[in-house]
């Protein structure tokens, strides 16, 4: 056996402190473990890449569909505020109304809510909710069918239409 060194000797009782403070819960199958959990982990991130990219993907085919949206929305909304603002004088004999988008400039359109302003004759400019309800009915039939003008429908079942409207106001819902 070869001699062994001072300096040798204290490395030796070093390493072996060192073993016995790590204890003796050493894995012996740590290699395998990692090679195992490093092939799941490139798994996932393989995985996770994709899924970012579906992501990516879907983000641009809404923001898309957004921006198609806002605009066929934008169009439609004039075409029927202008087929609105003929159609109600037509059912009241004068007057005039028209929509706005409610919830301010900083509200994205496709989330705005839609206000009706109706003025019939003789009557200030008011929101629907302060009408009598023969008027109501009627500035809703006036939307109704302004809507229809601009995107007509196979059919249309107007059930009870009729109900809280005075005998002059049905000659003029039978007349449009």
């Amino acid at each position: 056996r070869p001699s062994v060194t001072d300096e040798q000797e204290g490395r030796l009782t070093e390493l072996r402190e060192l073993i016995e403070r790590m204890g003796t819960d050493i894995n012996l199958t740590a290699i395998e473990e990692f090679a195992e959990v490093n092939t799941r982990f490139e798994f996932l991130s393989a995985q996770k890449i994709d899924l970012e990219r579906a992501v990516d993907q879907l983000q641009r085919a809404i923001d898309k569909i957004n921006k198609t949206s806002r605009k066929l929305f934008k169009d439609t909304f004039a075409a029927i505020n202008a087929t609105f603002k003929e159609v109600f004088p037509r059912l009241f004999r004068g007057g005039q109304a028209h929509l706005s988008l409610s919830g301010g400039e900083d509200v994205d359109m496709l989330e705005a809510g839609v206000e009706i302003f109706a003025q019939p004759p003789g009557k200030k400019n008011v929101t629907v909710d302060q009408l009598s309800g023969g008027e109501k009915a009627l500035t809703a039939v006036a939307l109704v069918f302004s809507i229809f003008l601009i995107k007509p429908s196979p059919f249309c079942i107007l059930d009870e239409v009729d109900a809280p409207l005075d005998e002059a106001n049905v000659g003029r819902y039978n007349g449009l």
